[in-house]
């Protein structure tokens, strides 16, 4: 491993080397890139949404088998089983409990109680203001740049905005890749960056090489933003089904999310009553259709055809921006030692 890592509040609070954090990204960060990113000296965050509750056990107990160092695993608050998932991570002492939507305030308190530290995902600042009122002890915060579902204010301004809202550690996502970025995060009051496109483009990385390959070859305007997949904003890969789905009607969408649906029940292990509380949950406080909230069973499977079984014309490719600025795949270990090499030398290069 190169040099000293820089310490800051993140590396403090959870246990790791350098203030890295590898994001949980569904059908993406499981076993293997988790424990290669913790190797690094980064946090890896292993992505429970896609597992059913045996599963992520099976996972987390896997990870541990691999490293010794501390990770994470993500939640999504509004599952209808997220109390069980909970239990599961108290029960197996992992050490951070990160979530796609701000959790509740029990939950919260329930994860703490245990000594598990919450960092909630976060993509406004009056969420941020919220989960730190409950306790929570970090926020990540996404800007617009970021891959899958995302907002539409750049990192730039949301990270600023966040930082001087709140009196937790922030963790900057969203347009990261390299040490250059750590610094500029750092300086914005940041306590370190998390990257999920920068890690999916990895040698440790699961997915498969036709699929690195089309990331590889895009340039930052071959990402797009759509609403057809799920009724929210995605970002992703342009291809030729992102383009079918913009132009398909709300019928063929609708027998399409149907289908899909059927098939991520068999997956996941939901009962069809879970994945309509879990529908409720996404619909309230948002101006979707029932067929939109029906299309976002679409995700999983569309995600899934892609991340594992190699089809990007069955599937989407969620991606943040820099993709298009990615042109290679090195090992966790070798991405971890050259950014933090990269931020030395940046720090070092400074005007003083």
């Amino acid at each position: 491993m190169s040099g000293a890592g820089i310490r800051t509040a993140l590396t403090e609070l959870v246990g790791v080397r350098h203030p890295v954090v590898q994001t949980g990204m569904g059908w993406v960060a499981g076993p293997r890139l988790v424990s290669a990113a913790a190797n690094a000296g980064a946090l890896g965050i292993l992505a429970s949404a896609t597992m059913t509750p045996d599963r992520l056990r099976a996972a987390v107990r896997e990870v541990r088998s691999r490293t010794d160092a501390p990770f994470g695993v993500n939640l999504r608050a509004d599952a209808g089983d997220a109390a069980e998932r909970v239990r599961i991570i108290v029960e197996e002492g992992v050490r951070v409990a990160s979530f796609a939507l701000a959790p509740s305030r029990e939950l919260i308190a329930r994860l703490k109680d245990a000594g598990v530290v919450v960092i909630p995902s976060i993509g406004a600042r009056r969420h941020a203001e919220k989960v730190a009122a409950w306790g929570a002890d970090a926020v990540l915060v996404q800007g617009g740049e970021g891959g899958g579902h995302t907002g539409n204010v750049a990192t730039t301004v949301l990270l600023p905005q966040v930082v001087d809202a709140v009196g937790i550690p922030v963790i900057a996502a969203g347009g990261f890749f390299d040490g250059r970025g750590l610094v500029a995060a750092l300086a914005y009051g940041a306590a370190g960056v998390a990257m999920g496109t920068r890690f999916l483009l990895t040698s440790d990385s699961t997915v498969p090489p036709a699929v690195q390959a089309r990331y590889l070859a895009a340039s930052v305007a071959d990402i797009t933003v759509t609403t057809k997949v799920d009724g929210l904003p995605h970002r992703m890969l342009r291809s030729e089904l992102v383009a079918a789905l913009e132009r398909s009607g709300r019928t063929t969408a609708l027998v399409r999310a149907v289908r899909q649906a059927a098939s991520f029940k068999k997956l996941s292990g939901l009962s069809w009553a879970q994945m309509v509380r879990d529908g409720l949950a996404m619909k309230h406080g948002k101006d979707l259709t029932w067929s939109q909230v029906l299309l976002a069973a679409n995700t999983p499977m569309l995600l899934k055809a892609s991340m594992v079984d190699g089809r990007t014309d069955l599937g989407v490719m969620a991606s943040g921006q820099v993709a298009g600025l990615i042109g290679d795949l090195p090992s966790c270990a070798e991405l971890v030692d050259r950014i933090m090499a990269e931020a030395r030398e940046t720090l070092a290069a400074l005007p003083r």
